[in-house]
């Protein structure tokens, strides 16, 4: 399950970078792409970071 979540939020990353080329291009409004870019790039950090946290003893 982990992959997936991981793989979905790597294509959003690409999806959103490809939306911020359009925007680059004049094709897109680039004040709606650039900040779906960093969203997209904080939810996988956010997410690559939250993995590996000691959730403390049981």
């Amino acid at each position: 399950m982990r992959y997936v979540i991981l793989s979905f939020f790597i294509i959003f990353v690409c999806f959103s970078f490809g939306l911020n080329i359009l925007g680059l291009l004049k094709l897109l409004p680039l004040y709606i792409t650039s900040p779906l870019l960093f969203f997209s790039l904080f939810l996988l950090l956010a997410h690559l970071n939250n993995r590996k946290r000691f959730r403390g003893f049981h």
